[in-house]
């Protein structure tokens, strides 16, 4: 997981936390779902984390993903907080 962009070593940890080791998991669940599972993992990542997960996923700059995917990503985690 280590080559995917906007991964730093605090996000790698975060995920660690969460149970996410491998960039399959981390593709399995997508972006949401894994900063949903790093919360309640107990960490508490700033929507920059959101942002960079994505990114990672897309091969996108993390800035990027903010600009233009922000009120969807964010209407996507309302959705699955709310889902339990």
């Amino acid at each position: 997981m280590q080559k995917l962009r906007n991964l730093g070593s605090a996000s790698l940890k975060m995920l660690e936390t969460a149970g996410i080791i491998s960039e399959q998991q981390l593709r399995e669940l997508g972006s949401v779902a894994a900063y949903r599972a790093i919360q309640q993992a107990g960490c508490q990542p700033s929507l920059n984390l959101l942002w960079a997960l994505e990114g990672a996923l897309s091969d996108r700059d993390w800035r990027q993903i903010a600009k233009e995917e922000r009120t969807a990503l964010i209407l996507q985690l309302d959705d699955l907080e709310r889902s339990g």
